[in-house]
């Protein structure tokens, strides 16, 4: 095993990337720990500054590099820290022999992520435990919502070949895995820079006929405007897909929206989710929504308060704004840093009910669970998690019967 602790802040992609780092980093590593960092938020920022510092601390002969899009966006600031000891680009962050060299000093490599129009040359994967795997199908943006500082650390978007996603997806269920998540930076923008320009439905629709034994396919965030008819119909028909999508809605406020430059309307967003619901009633709605954008007042962060109820959301995360030098909404007349906060929790309150009374509303059901690590729990197809009455065998897909209710999790009785 190798000696290199990876500490991964951020996102699924991240994860997945420093999985793949680390299995191929090996045991030649020696004392080396490596923060793959966020850029997302200023809270982002500030967690990976104290997760560097606390890893010195633990750990002060080892040597510090940090990578990820927080070194991409800003890498003076971490090769400034005295805890650290090189800072490598998202596109380094692909070159496992940069991390071995042992010789570089507050160095800092960092490429123009602009510049890169290829994915890494392997297919990078996260996995939570013996049971789902995250496969990176997709790289980078081309849109530039002006809260957001990722295309400046991920690049412009880029594709992995659908060829090369299904042979990964088959090895992983030769190797057991029960689901498998498709995921990146912009998933539903996927493939236009291929040959052919092949879509996201289109790969999924390959992905079911190419990989049969694939029970669960799962999609992580996905941007409502680019769900078009093939993909709505994967979503909305197929069994194997499951009923849980994660909506990157942003605001339910179309004046704050078209400040954000996002390219759908409140009216999508409502349409698009009655719409899969009078297809498929299971699925459940999940969405990413900002409080306290520039310039939201009251009446536009209620439109936000009231999206909850009109897309039925029950799976939310909430962030609140915190504006990122170098981008438009930086520049915006900014709301009081005490009103965010205060927005944020009603909008967390508000998804925690309707995440309450949405399992409430599964009790009596018979859930599919797909058990994961120790055996005592895991995800119906649905992503609401539940509690079994009895030890599984990890990796199984199980039916349960939905008893009650306990601490926001179902309490599942398995059906022999």
């Amino acid at each position: 095993m190798s000696d290199a602790e990876v500490i991964t802040m951020g996102c699924r992609l991240n994860l997945a990337e420093s999985s793949a780092l680390q299995q191929q980093l090996g045991d030649n590593a020696g004392d080396l720990i490596i923060v793959n960092s966020c850029a997302v938020t200023n809270e982002a920022v500030r967690q990976t500054r104290q997760a560097i510092r606390r890893a010195k601390k633990r750990r002060p002969t080892a040597r510090i590099i940090v990578t990820g899009c927080a070194a991409q966006v800003d890498p003076e600031s971490f090769a400034a820290m005295p805890e650290v000891s090189t800072v490598l680009g998202n596109a380094e962050k692909q070159r496992p022999d940069l991390f071995l060299e042992k010789s570089r000093n507050a160095d800092i490599l960092v490429s123009d992520i602009m510049t890169i129009e290829e994915t890494a040359p392997h297919l990078v994967t996260a996995f939570s435990g013996k049971t789902r795997a995250f496969v990176e199908i997709q790289n980078g943006c081309d849109h530039r919502c002006t809260f957001c500082i990722i295309p400046y650390g991920r690049g412009n978007s880029r594709s992995v070949p659908a060829g090369s996603v299904i042979e990964h997806v088959k090895k992983l269920v030769g190797q057991g895995f029960q689901e498998v998540v498709l995921t990146g930076v912009d998933v539903t923008s996927y493939g236009h820079d291929l040959p052919g320009k092949p879509n996201l439905g289109q790969l999924v629709e390959r992905i079911i006929r190419h990989v049969p034994d694939l029970p669960r396919l799962r999609l992580s965030s996905i941007d409502g405007v680019e769900i078009d008819e093939r993909l709505f119909d994967l979503l909305t028909s197929e069994k194997r897909i499951m009923p849980h999508v994660h909506l990157s809605l942003q605001s339910g406020d179309d004046l704050i929206l078209k400040r954000m430059k996002r390219r759908h309307n409140r009216a999508l967003a409502v349409d698009l989710v009655a719409r899969m619901q009078a297809m498929r009633p299971e699925i459940a709605i999940g969405a990413d929504i900002i409080a306290g954008f520039p310039t939201e007042d009251e009446a536009m962060f209620e439109n936000s308060l009231k999206l909850i109820d009109d897309c039925h959301i029950v799976h939310g995360h909430i962030f609140p704004y915190s504006p990122k030098t170098g981008t438009p909404a930086a520049k915006m007349p900014q709301v009081d840093g005490a009103e965010i906060k205060r927005r944020a929790a009603l909008l967390r309150g508000k998804v925690d009910s309707k995440n309450s009374e949405w399992l409430n509303g599964l009790i009596g059901s018979i859930q599919n669970i797909a058990v994961e690590t120790g055996g005592m729990g895991g995800h119906a197809e649905n992503f609401a998690y539940a509690q079994l009455d009895q030890q599984a065998d990890e990796g199984a897909i199980i039916a349960t019967h939905i008893k009650g209710v306990e601490n926001g999790k179902l309490q599942a009785e398995i059906i022999a």
